[in-house]
């Protein structure tokens, strides 16, 4: 009879994958026939950048919920002050949305040209820049910060960047990427893209170790290569299928699924489905509330973005990416637009299983889609996706205490 026990207050120290055993904080020695690695990234802090400051009360990062609530709190708190926003990414996006609702002023400061420069194109970035400049946001572009400003409490109270400017803070909030937490098994799994590689099973280089969401490097069938994804989506669907594969090892196969992202801010909903590499084809009304992207790589189709899609329009580029099929005009395909994956979506496939690829491109059969599950509040998503402790879980065996 399968049970679980959930073990609060504690973390585990360390792991020795050879003898099957984990150490935690506590003491305790905990062995395992089947061990599951959950446990996310963590947050990239000022430090490792030189920056000293995080241990200020009005400094917010966003990874668990401990920071969930400091960030609350510290909204509470500043009601129509200044917020100071360090990345341009989906955190820094996210939460400088969040922030302009409560009515807290909002600037954004990131290095690159453009906000979510590893997904967005520089006219589909433009686009958000303007809606949230609408908003009221402000955007500090091509600079980095370089010190706090502090008051005799220790509370922040100014930004210092690079090119001089500086900016009264009343909170920041910092977005500047996560790292894998892998320390744990550091030496002991294979590693590859900073996460632990697995194979279509989840399975690890020791096959009693198995690693799900942000942790794992996993081979995307799509496009033939081993990827590691930040995203809740890939966190769910990895989770499932290692589970899937550990209990039901013989009917389960490869995980098999496409790439897919997606945020909903203000009035706003976009996805973002495969991989956003080679020519972007934009189509839409840029000035409207529809519009998107395919990005066409090597003569296939392997990438499909949509902001304000309905829920047919987000399946079909969803399915038209998963058939990856093969495009010869662009300038069609621009003119064609959003319509291009409604006309593909509506074909029936020949059986429930569908070919992706091209001819001969070893990539194997791939499943109709899926309909992705959906979530409101991105922030719980972010948390759910985020850190969630190495735990293990056995079958067939009790649990042995020393």
């Amino acid at each position: 009879m399968a049970r679980i026990e959930l073990v609060l207050g504690t973390r585990v120290i360390s792991a020795d994958v050879r003898r099957r055993t984990l150490l935690t904080a506590a003491g305790e020695t905990i062995s395992y026939k089947i061990l599951i690695v959950a446990t996310g990234a963590r947050a990239l802090k000022l430090e490792e950048f030189g920056v000293n400051g995080s241990d200020a009360e009005n400094v917010c990062y966003l990874r668990n919920l401990t920071d969930a609530n400091r960030l609350v709190g510290a909204m509470n708190s500043c009601s129509r002050g200044n917020a100071v926003i360090i990345g341009g990414g989906y955190i820094g996006m996210e939460c400088a949305a969040s922030l302009v609702i409560n009515k807290i002023n909002v600037t954004m400061v990131f290095p690159e040209a453009q906000c979510m420069p590893r997904l967005f194109t520089p006219k589909i970035a433009s686009f958000y820049e303007d809606y949230y400049k609408a908003k009221g946001v402000e955007f500090v572009k091509g600079t980095v910060l370089t010190s706090f400003d502090m008051d005799s409490n220790g509370k922040v109270v100014a930004v210092n960047l690079r090119d001089g400017k500086r900016l009264p803070a009343d909170m920041v909030v910092v977005g500047i990427g996560i790292r894998p937490n892998t320390s744990l098994f550091e030496g002991q799994l294979t590693m590859e893209k900073g996460g632990i590689k697995v194979n279509g099973k989840m399975q690890s280089s020791n096959s009693s170790v198995y690693a799900v969401g942000d942790v794992a490097a996993f081979p995307v069938k799509l496009f033939s290569e081993t990827r590691r994804l930040e995203h809740v989506d890939s966190a769910r669907k990895s989770a499932r299928h290692a589970v899937s594969a550990i209990m039901d090892p013989e009917k389960t196969g490869d995980f098999d699924d496409v790439p897919f992202f997606y945020s909903r801010v203000f009035t706003l909903s976009w996805q973002f489905y495969g991989d956003n590499v080679g020519e972007a084809v934009h189509f839409g009304d840029f000035s409207g509330n529809t519009f998107g992207a395919y990005w066409v790589n090597k003569g296939h189709l392997v990438g499909s973005f949509l902001e304000g899609g309905t829920k047919e329009e987000y399946e079909a580029i969803a399915m038209v990416t998963s058939l990856k099929p093969a495009i010869e005009d662009l300038a069609k395909l621009e003119s064609q637009g959003l319509s291009y994956a409604m006309a593909v979506s509506r074909e029936p496939p020949p059986t429930q299983v569908i070919n992706v690829g091209s001819s001969g491109s070893g990539l194997g059969p791939y499943p109709v889609l899926e309909t992705p599950m959906y979530r409101w509040h991105a922030t719980a998503g972010v948390i759910l996706a985020g850190s969630i402790a190495a735990f293990a879980y056995w079958y067939g065996r009790r649990r042995r205490r020393w």
